[in-house]
């Protein structure tokens, strides 16, 4: 050999790359494991959560709905349907969702997040991912799998209220409250 200095080998850019993401990676996971070791994420439902985090889960739901729903095969809706979701709406989804002219319950106003009015879900879901909600529920929300409970039937009964809930006014929607005289 010469007396000529050797030059340090450098690693090729990718091996950098690659390193720097797996540090990262690791600081990540270890700062979220000590907010969770440690307590740090306040689960109070009172608080609300932060704009990121509230973002993230609500695009994680409607990504997640509009991936897994399918399409519903097409069918008649007889107006007995709507009256059958009607009354299973008003005596298990009200007292969270409210209607027209029926407000939420005062307790509804502690959950984080708060449950969304209704009367406009037919034009923001399809029936297939309004079926695939009611069915399975939505996570860290409060909002049960209604299929535990009701049968297939009731629930595509609930869809179909909820298709003609946007065109009920507050007075239809008080008289199909008022029980019938038989």
């Amino acid at each position: 050999m010469t007396g000529q200095p050797q030059t340090p080998r450098r690693r090729p850019w990718v091996v950098q790359w690659l390193l720097a993401w797996f540090a990262a990676g690791a600081v990540g996971g270890a700062c979220a494991l000590a907010v969770v070791g440690l307590g740090l994420y306040d689960v109070r439902a009172t608080r609300p959560h932060n704009a990121l985090f509230a973002w993230a889960t609500h695009t994680t739901m409607i990504h997640s709905v509009q991936l897994r729903a399918g399409q519903a095969a097409s069918f008649h809706v007889t107006a007995d349907q709507v009256e059958a979701g009607f009354r299973l709406y008003d005596a298990n989804c009200a007292v969270c969702h409210g209607g027209p002219s029926l407000s939420r319950a005062a307790w509804v106003s502690g959950m984080t997040p708060t449950p969304p009015y209704l009367v406009d879900a037919a034009h923001r879901w399809t029936p297939a991912q309004l079926h695939f909600i009611i069915a399975g529920g939505v996570k860290m929300t409060g909002m049960p799998g209604w299929s535990t409970t009701l049968s297939d039937h009731e629930i595509w009964d609930l869809v179909n209220f909820l298709e003609a809930l946007p065109w009920l006014s507050g007075r239809d929607y008080q008289k199909m409250r008022t029980p019938r005289q038989g």
